[in-house]
C-alpha cells in the first residue's frame, strides 16, 4: 500500500518532476428556490418544468436574490474559518453557449462573498500527525446554466432550463496540493463539511457537486509549469485518475520536446484519459463587469451572528471529542467522515453506552452486516437504540461477545430487540462455575494428548481448550471464567 504521505514524484528521462494541483469545485446550494427566481430546484423533474421568467431570460425580468442561497454560503466559508466579506458585488461573465439564455452568467469575480480560508486533511486516517492545510483562495455565489442533451434526436440537442439559475458555491483552492492522494483527500474533507452544514448535499452522481482540476508538473523546486483544466469531474476516485493520468501526460510531452499549452480538457472515464476540447480562456475573454440589475450584497452583524449559530459540531471537532472518550484515531475518522454515519454514532452514544466498545462494535459488526446488505447506515436494520440494549446485554454478562454475534444476526433478519430475543431463545450467558468446571473436566479428559503438549510448552493450544468449553457449553459460558478454570486446571 503506497504512502500518502511520502513525496509524489513522476520519474522521466531527464529528470524527476512534481505535480502541483488546484481545485474548483462547484458545489450546489441546498435551497428550495433558484438563486435569482422562485423556481424549485428539485432534481429529476421533467425537462423544462421549473423554469421560471428570469431563468428563461425574458425581456424585462429582473434577478431578486435567494437570501437562504447567501446564507448557505456564509455558513459555508465560517465552516472553512474563512473571511466573509460583508460588502460583496455581482458580475457578469459574458459567453455564448445554447444552455446559457441570457448570453452572460452572474457570478462573482472582483468581490466574492468569502474570501480566504483553509481544509485540514488528514492523509493518513491512523496517523493523527499526518495533516496539511490546503488554502482556500475563495468561494464566489453563481447561477448554473442548463443542460444539453444530446441522446433525444439523432440530428438535434435539446435544451433543459430546469438547472439555469440554480445557485452555485465555486470554492477555488489554492495549489497546494502535491499528489493524487491529496487531491483525493482535500475534496472528501470539503465534501464531508459541506454535507454536515447541510448547504450542499454532495451528491457527485447527480452533478449537486463536481470539480475542475488544473493540473501542472514542474521540475522538482523550479517554477510552476503551464496548467490544464479537465472540467466536471464528478467523483473523488475520478479526479485522482485525472490528475495521476495529466500529471504523466504533461511530463511525457515536454520529455519529447512538446509544450504544454493552457487548455481546458474532458476526462473519459470509460478510457481513463483527458482529451481536449477547447483552449483556456482568461478573464478579459469574457469581458466581466458588475451587474447593473443588482445591488451590492451587505451582510449586517445580526445575520452574521444567525449563520454562525447555526453551525453544527463539524467533523474535526467531533473526531476529536471521539478521541477524548478513547475511542481509537482511525475508528473516530471513519465515524466522523460522513454525516449520517456521525449521527448514527451520536445517538448510540447517548443511550450511555461505553465509547470505546460501541465504536468497535460499529466499525466491525454493523458496517460488516450493512456492506453485505448493501445497506446505508440510514437504512440499517438496527436502531441505535436496538444497539445500545444489545451491548448493554454484553456489558453486564448477560450475554458473551459470540452470543452477542449470534443476537445481531436475528436483530438484523427479524427486527426484534436484543433482549427478547435473549429470552425467548434462551441465550443468556452462564456464570455457574460448577458447571463450567465440569466442562472444562470433559474437555481436558478427552484431550489429554493435547494437555501433555500444552504442559511441555505448546501454551498456543490455550485458545483451543477455550474453544472447547465453549462449544461443550452451546457458547453460553462466561469466558472470564472459562479462562479463569482452565488455567487453574492446567496449572
Amino acid at each position: 500500500m503506497a504512502d500518502a504521505t511520502a513525496p509524489y514524484r513522476i520519474k522521466g528521462e531527464i529528470g524527476e518532476y512534481e505535480v502541483v494541483i488546484g481545485l474548483e469545485v462547484h458545489a450546489q446550494v441546498v435551497s428550495n428556490a433558484k438563486l435569482f427566481s422562485s423556481a424549485a430546484t428539485a432534481f429529476g423533474a421533467e425537462p423544462n418544468t421549473q423554469v421560471a421568467l428570469v431563468d428563461a431570460a425574458m425581456p424585462g425580468m429582473l434577478p431578486v436574490p435567494n437570501r437562504e442561497c447567501i446564507r448557505q454560503a456564509v455558513r459555508t466559508g465560517m465552516a472553512l474559518e474563512a473571511q466573509i466579506n460583508r460588502w460583496s458585488r455581482f458580475d457578469r461573465k459574458n459567453y455564448f453557449y445554447a444552455d446559457l439564455p441570457q448570453g452572460y452568467q452572474i457570478s462573482q469575480l472582483y468581490h466574492p462573498l468569502v474570501g480566504e480560508g483553509e481544509v485540514e486533511v488528514l492523509l493518513d486516517p491512523a496517523d493523527e500527525t499526518s495533516t496539511k492545510a490546503i488554502g482556500i483562495e475563495r468561494i464566489h455565489v453563481e447561477q448554473d446554466a442548463g443542460k444539453l442533451m444530446h441522446d433525444q434526436h439523432p440530428t438535434s440537442s435539446y435544451v433543459d432550463l430546469n438547472r439555469a439559475g440554480v445557485a452555485l458555491m465555486e470554492i477555488v483552492s489554492r495549489p497546494d496540493m502535491r499528489s493524487p492522494s491529496e487531491a483525493g483527500a482535500y475534496l472528501r474533507k470539503l465534501r464531508s463539511i459541506l454535507r454536515y452544514v447541510g448547504s450542499c448535499d454532495g451528491n457527485m452522481e447527480e452533478g449537486s457537486m463536481r470539480a475542475d482540476v488544473n493540473v501542472s508538473v514542474r521540475k522538482v523546486g523550479a517554477e510552476l509549469g503551464t496548467r490544464t483544466e479537465t472540467k466536471n469531474v464528478n467523483s473523488v476516485r475520478f479526479v485522482m485518475a485525472v490528475v495521476e493520468h495529466e500529471a504523466k501526460r504533461q511530463v511525457e510531452l515536454i520529455e519529447g520536446g512538446g509544450t504544454v499549452v493552457q487548455e481546458t480538457r474532458l476526462f473519459d472515464p470509460d478510457k481513463g484519459v483527458t482529451r481536449t476540447l477547447r483552449s483556456k480562456e482568461d478573464a478579459h475573454d469574457y469581458r466581466y463587469f458588475p451587474d447593473p440589475d443588482l445591488l451590492p450584497l451587505e451582510l449586517d452583524d445580526a445575520f452574521l451572528e444567525e449563520c454562525r449559530a447555526s453551525l453544527p459540531e463539524l467533523p474535526d471537532a467531533k473526531r476529536k471529542r471521539y478521541e477524548s472518550h478513547g475511542i481509537p484515531p482511525y475508528n473516530a475518522s471513519v465515524l466522523t467522515a460522513e454525516v449520517e454515519t456521525a449521527r448514527w454514532f451520536d445517538a448510540l452514544l447517548e443511550k450511555g453506552v461505553e465509547p470505546k466498545a460501541a465504536a468497535n462494535w460499529v466499525a466491525s459488526e454493523l458496517f460488516g452486516a450493512l456492506n453485505r446488505l448493501g445497506k446505508s447506515i440510514e437504512e440499517s436494520p438496527v436502531s441505535p437504540e436496538q444497539a445500545a440494549e444489545l451491548l448493554a446485554l454484553v456489558g453486564d454478562g448477560t450475554i458473551s461477545g459470540s452470543l452477542a454475534k449470534q443476537v445481531f444476526e436475528i436483530m438484523l433478519e427479524s427486527g426484534q430487540g436484543a433482549a427478547a430475543i435473549v429470552e425467548e431463545r434462551g441465550l443468556k450467558q452462564t456464570s455457574d462455575t460448577g458447571a463450567i468446571d465440569a466442562a472444562v473436566d470433559t474437555v481436558l479428559a478427552a484431550n489429554a494428548d493435547k494437555v501433555a503438549e500444552y504442559k511441555s510448552g505448546k501454551e498456543a493450544l490455550f485458545g483451543f481448550f477455550v474453544g472447547q468449553v465453549m462449544k461443550a457449553m452451546a457458547g453460553k459460558a462466561n469466558p472470564k471464567l472459562v479462562n479463569e478454570a482452565l488455567r487453574a486446571k492446567l496449572g
